[in-house]
């Protein structure tokens, strides 16, 4: 066989080993190397089944994702589902550890599938911008249904063994040895009177959304209706539904059609760079494998507020026994309630068991002295966002915490250099900036101070792994990389307002670039009063949006802000009062209202972003330009799409960028639009910034 591939045989069985770790994804050479066994199994007449397996620790993570977009090479994964269901004898898929993508679908080419007690199973294809392209999409409803197919493939997520088992995705599940209760299976198979059918043959699962096709698109309407304009959850249910009125290998050419019209799209070729992206970030410099983290079986958090709680809960959730501390019993009472109303919602939607939430909340301990929280292996703050406040807490700290304690800041913004000085082991400590809300957003901001010991960092990774987070490591700069960037691309807001746009105009211009919401909108969800605070202890100031407050209007909490929410906090309209109070404050500034148009809008607020991650790059703040990608993608919800905003712009052109940079720079003299050098050099030399990184000695 193909070096990638095993054959052995135990008797009438043949065992066919996929051995290319870490994953056993099928390149070239597996798919090659499986149809091979397959052919020499035919032709033995001692073998009379046939497994399929995986070595190591998986069955298979699926295709080989780094040959998408090259030339395809024969033989393709339909050559090789078609040479496993069309074998005469049974072939049986021993499926442990993972079959995704892929890897699942060839499982679903055998007659058989037999998984371990921890085999997870998916079609994760759409996370890509892709649908299952080998046949995915027309036999997994031939096994299950089409409306239960459509639930595996439209939100890509893993369904444990059980579940498949209890949904027909699976035929058993095996006892302690996989392989043995495989073979088993096949040579029952193998003596049946009649050999199993191809599942490409089954029909009678599709026959009730045949009879009732209405029934069927009510569900993937209401899967998708989420979809967040992104192509794939769409063209899963359009692949899926052949199967209600197209003979099957018709289906699998028009399946195939899709799959290749989105692999050439703009939103899988974004989607997969962030793919590629997630992985890159958890490479650091001087973070090999041999720098091991600290271990944490014990943690703590200053503050049961919105962000302490959060932050409790997702430690909780990730199995670590979590102490909370507070100033007062009160404020941990209330902080209590919040995490227990939280679990209990879980539990009602049926996304946890109550088992699981009394689990969960078993975790927790409360506790208003510093000394109980002394032996806690990490202690995360999340105290008001005011340096002082943080300063003393960290001194306290200092004095509790035991020898190797690993000290982190929630801070957003502020200097955790300044912060770590306030300790006599400036090593352990390092910012773990959550999101809010923190026990649901994705991303995890690690801040490596000047002195943050590698360990320390590693320690984060690590944990932010195991807590379900996606780590990135920033350096120290007031607002790291996500709020950095924010506040350029927040800059120009009320100038557009002044100058003749409206809330609903800069709004809708952000909701057709991609985003769920746009910048008013959000500032009346998160509150206009936190923004208020934050600039008068600056000493900073803001027209439109002070006025706003300063007549109580602070968003949906008061039922306006920038928008009237007198139907409810979902059901924001314009506001003419708001329209007149713009009108009247341009008026005094002597500022000429005009025409804004959505391209305006969009140039002076996300092309001073990108600017500034640039400028981010230039001084090593953000490793790399896709460690930015991530960073917007998962905390501030940038258009998956589009693949976050450092890559959109090279898509978008950064000559082009630059030229519009450098023109609003000339009409309004705002520094956000003088372009960096980084990205001057880029669009001049017409490299990636990564390549012009790398030109300049920084790390790409």
């Amino acid at each position: 066989m193909a070096g990638n591939v095993t054959y052995t045989a135990d008797g009438d069985v043949a065992v066919i080993t996929i051995d290319n770790p870490p994953v056993n994804a099928f390149g070239f050479d597996v798919r090659r190397g499986v149809i091979e066994a397959m052919d020499r199994a035919e032709a033995d007449s001692t073998v009379s089944s046939v497994v399929l397996t995986g070595g190591g620790r998986v069955f298979s993570g699926g295709a080989d994702i780094t040959e998408f977009g090259k030339t395809p090479r024969e033989p393709s994964l339909p050559d090789v589902n078609t040479r496993c269901e069309t074998m005469t004898k049974p072939v049986v898929a021993a499926i442990h550890g993972v079959a995704f993508g892929g890897g699942l679908e060839v499982s679903l080419s055998c007659h058989g599938r037999i998984a371990s007690q921890d085999a997870k199973l998916a079609l994760p294809e759409v996370k890509l911008g892709l649908i299952p392209g080998a046949g995915g999409t027309q036999r997994l409803p031939r096994l299950i249904g089409p409306e239960a197919a459509l639930d595996v493939i439209v939100p890509g997520n893993p369904v444990g063994a059980q579940k498949a088992l209890s949904v027909g995705l699976v035929d058993r599940i095996a006892g302690d040895d996989l392989l043995e209760d495989a073979k088993a299976f096949a040579r029952e198979l193998a003596a049946a009177p009649e050999k199993p059918s191809a599942v490409r043959d089954r029909e009678d699962k599709l026959e009730a959304a045949r009879r009732d096709p209405a029934a069927f698109d009510a569900h993937a309407a209401d899967l998708t209706k989420k979809a967040r304009g992104l192509d794939a959850p769409l063209a899963c249910v359009r692949a899926v539904r052949l199967t209600l009125d197209t003979p099957f290998d018709a289906a699998l050419a028009k399946e195939r059609d899709i799959f290749i019209e989105l692999m050439n799209g703009e939103q899988s070729k974004s989607q997969r760079h962030l793919f590629f992206a997630e992985r890159e970030a958890g490479k650091v410099p001087g973070i090999g494998r041999d720098v091991k983290p600290r271990t944490v079986a014990k943690a703590a958090v200053i503050g049961a507020g919105t962000m302490g709680g959060g932050i409790a809960m997702s430690l909780v959730n990730g199995g670590i026994p979590v102490t909370i501390l507070e100033m007062s019993q009160e404020a941990l009472d209330r902080g209590m309630s919040v995490i227990r109303r939280n679990y209990d919602t879980s539990v009602k939607r049926g996304s946890i068991s109550e088992e699981e939430r009394d689990r969960r909340l078993g975790r927790l301990s409360t506790t208003t002295n510093y000394d109980d929280i002394g032996d806690a292996d990490l202690v995360i703050e999340a105290v008001f966002e005011e340096m002082s406040v943080k300063k003393v807490v960290f001194g306290k700290l200092d004095e509790v915490m035991k020898p190797g304690a690993v000290l982190a800041s929630n801070t957003s913004y502020l200097d955790v250099d300044e912060i770590a000085q306030m300790t006599k082991r400036p090593s352990d400590v390092l910012g773990m900036h959550f999101f809010s809300p923190a026990n649901v957003m994705k991303l995890l901001e690690i801040v490596r101070g000047k002195e943050t010991a590698s360990d320390v960092v590693a320690t984060a990774l690590a944990l932010g792994k195991r807590i379900g987070k996606v780590p990135v490591v920033v350096g120290v700069c007031h607002g790291f990389v996500g709020n950095r960037m924010l506040s350029s691309r927040s800059a120009e807001n009320e100038d557009l307002l002044l100058e003749g746009a409206s809330p609903a105009d800069v709004d809708k211009a952000f909701l057709d670039f991609g985003f769920l919401m746009g910048p008013f909108a959000m500032g009346d969800l998160a509150g206009l009063d936190i923004g208020w605070r934050n600039r008068k202890s600056l000493g900073q100031t803001a027209v439109i949006a002070d006025a706003l407050c300063e007549e109580g209007r602070f968003g949906q909490k008061t039922g306006k802000g920038f928008y009237s929410y007198e139907d409810g906090p979902r059901d924001g309209k314009p506001d003419p009062w708001v329209n007149a109070l713009i009108e009247e404050k341009a008026k005094e500034l002597g500022v000429n209202r005009r025409n804004i148009d959505a391209t305006e809008i969009v140039e002076r607020t996300i092309y001073p972003m990108i600017n500034e991650g640039a400028r981010i790059l230039e001084e090593g703040i953000a490793l790399r330009p896709s460690d930015i990608d991530i960073v917007w993608i998962n905390g501030y919800a940038f258009p998956v799409g589009k693949g976050g905003p450092m890559f959109w712009a090279e898509q978008a052109g950064l000559s082009h960028i630059v030229e519009r940079l450098e023109y609003w720079h000339g009409k309004t003299g705002n520094s956000v639009f003088e372009p960096s050098a980084l990205l001057r050099k880029a669009a001049k030399s017409g490299e990636s910034l990564a390549e012009a990184m790398a030109a300049k000695g920084k790390v790409a």
